[in-house]
């Protein structure tokens, strides 16, 4: 029987995971030395001590498989490693396991089976072999049905993946609204899936605004209506104007091709998250002086 004191230990001195640090002691008798030496074999304890650096690179990527389809980002530290080959391959089994699965959480994810392990083995050791800290940071498993079509598009090399999903026309049709959402970043598909208190706070915001501008508050109330379809024609794909023709709107261009758009996914690599600081050469000097 293994110890939380012991656990607590070697946790502190290999900064690998609790579990990981577990198993490691089971494998070793509980000794100490030999389970620092079983991480540092498996690559976890150098793996850990990246964990709480910055990665807000690295790629977004799309994988369909006749009715289903898995779009993710995986990231790195650095743009230089997310252009690495033992980087892509990283993603392109990610892609590979993901699509084949039922999973539909990070959790569930990160216990499917892989080459090397579970894929949390895998982003470990992928992690100890390329010297970054690497992450599957989030993922959505789509499946269609038969009457639907997917469009994807990559943009910049995976920096913006998008994937839909439309009914009642083609793929040429579906990739068109892929690559205009990659463009225009809209938030919800249709103004339905906008949540009501978000749009509540923007009535209060544009309320204000018009207040301030010395306009009464009937003659406000008024102008906050028009104001809100131009706050929809922001964040929704429906009512953005189409970037191939400015004349209409998207649901207006799909709808002209006898097509619906039912959903629409769009991951842009870091979005969200700090970005480092230093430069590649700032980088290369920190290396060669470790």
């Amino acid at each position: 029987m293994i110890s939380a004191s012991l656990v607590k230990e070697l946790r502190e001195k290999t900064g690998a995971g609790m579990m990981d640090c577990k198993k490691a002691l089971e494998a070793t008798n509980g000794d100490i030395e030999e389970a620092s030496n079983w991480l540092r074999e498996k690559g976890i304890s150098k793996a850990a001590k990246k964990a709480d650096r910055i990665a807000a690179e690295g790629i977004a990527a799309i994988l369909i498989k006749d009715n289903n389809a898995v779009i993710l980002e995986v990231n790195s530290e650095t743009d230089f490693v997310a252009k690495n080959d033992e980087f892509k391959s990283l993603v392109n089994e990610l892609l590979e396991v993901i699509v084949d699965s039922d999973a539909n959480t990070l959790e569930e994810a990160m216990e499917l089976k892989t080459s090397e392990g579970t894929v949390a083995d895998l982003i470990t050791q992928k992690t100890a072999k390329i010297g970054e800290k690497l992450s599957l940071r989030r993922f959505s498993r789509v499946v269609k049905e038969d009457n639907e079509v997917f469009g994807e598009y990559i943009h910049m090399g995976g920096k913006i993946a998008v994937l839909t999903v439309l009914t009642g026309t083609d793929e040429n049709v579906a990739k068109d609204v892929a690559m205009h959402a990659a463009a225009m970043r809209p938030v919800y598909v249709k103004i339905a899936d906008v949540p009501e208190a978000e749009v509540e706070k923007e009535k209060e915001i544009l309320k204000e605004q018009a207040v301030n501008e010395g306009k009464p508050a009937e003659i406000a109330e008024k102008m906050v209506q028009g104001r809100i379809q131009k706050f929809y024609k922001e964040i929704c794909l429906e009512e953005q104007p189409f970037v191939k023709d400015g004349d209409i709107n998207v649901k207006t261009f799909v709808k002209n091709n006898g097509g619906e758009i039912k959903a629409m996914y769009r991951l842009e690599v870091g979005e969200g998250m700090q970005k480092r600081e230093e430069n590649f050469a700032e980088e290369v000097a920190k290396q060669m002086n470790n």
